[in-house]
């Protein structure tokens, strides 16, 4: 385990064409590589635009195998750099079992492992359940020459429970490729209430378990295919984060950028010795958790 690692995020904005998104993601890794990056994060299904706006059986087309031509050309691409790249693929199992698959690929091109999306949401314009089945995997770390990676996608974002079940497995860091914006007509006030919730939830994971975070999200508009709304505006704001929540590095709500960070493994250790959370937890009183809803005793 190395005491400091340099982090790099490639958030970008997507267009129809699968190829040229796949040629700008990987002259992102290249320039985050030359800032000296030694591990990447990619943003949730970067090949594509977020197909997920609508239920379309011809969709499906767009998944692949893993390994497949995706991580093929990515495993090339980390070898020859030195690095290790997060990325995120619309996996095809078998006929009628696709996953959100986050996967993991080592400095030598060896694939470390993956880890298919546990929560999947089913809301207007993010109709995932239609297309991915949920994650069977659990939520166990992927061991990589930088260290272990706690690797959860997007609406895993959302729930302490999951970054938890990573940090008692050993995760060293958390790691969240996104695909999240806003919806158009919201005013102003409530884009910012939607940011605002996004960054201090995963922050909030960041300090509970004292481990740095990583999140790439998408930037841009997209639009809705079957124009039921006005599509979303992915709001982007990428960012790295220490063991205490505090940001080391941000990008902007509406640009694509490629960010890069030091983040100084050895915080957390000290992290931890001041903050006990892990220590001091009542786990012999937890069992109500196991439970969707408890109802309320008169």
């Amino acid at each position: 385990m190395t005491h400091s690692l340099v982090v790099g995020l490639v958030q970008q904005r997507n267009q129809t064409d699968q190829a040229k998104n796949l040629d700008q993601i990987i002259q992102g890794i290249r320039d985050a590589a030359h800032q000296g990056a030694q591990l990447v994060l990619l943003q949730e299904l970067h090949n594509t635009l977020y197909f997920c706006q609508q239920e379309n059986e011809s969709c499906f087309d767009l998944a692949e195998t893993i390994p497949g031509p995706t991580t093929e050309k990515l495993a090339k691409l980390a070898k020859e750099l030195g690095v290790i790249i997060v990325a995120s693929v619309f996996e095809r199992r078998t006929a009628g079992i696709y996953h959100n698959t986050a996967v993991v690929i080592e400095q030598d091109g060896s694939l470390a492992g993956s880890y298919r999306k546990m929560h999947i949401p089913d809301d207007p314009g993010y109709y995932e359940k239609f297309y991915f089945t949920p994650g069977d995997q659990g939520f166990i770390p992927i061991n990589t020459s930088l260290g272990k990676l706690g690797v959860l996608v997007c609406w895993d974002q959302w729930y302490p429970e999951a970054a938890r079940l990573m940090t008692l497995r050993g995760a060293e860091i958390l790691l969240y490729p996104t695909a999240i914006g806003w919806e158009p007509g919201d005013d102003k006030e409530e884009q910012q209430r939607q940011l605002d919730s996004w960054m201090t939830i995963q922050r909030a994971h960041a300090i509970a378990n004292g481990l740095p975070l990583l999140v790439c999200n998408r930037v841009g508009h997209e639009a809705d295919p079957a124009q039921q709304t006005d599509g979303i505006q992915f709001w982007g704001s990428s960012f790295i984060a220490g063991p205490q929540g505090e940001l080391l590095a941000q990008a902007s709500d509406d640009q694509s950028a490629i960010l890069t960070s030091t983040i100084d493994l050895e915080r957390s250790e000290k992290v931890r010795r001041t903050w006990p959370f892990l220590r001091d937890r009542r786990i012999d009183a937890y069992q109500g958790l196991l439970l969707r809803y408890q109802d309320p005793i008169d």
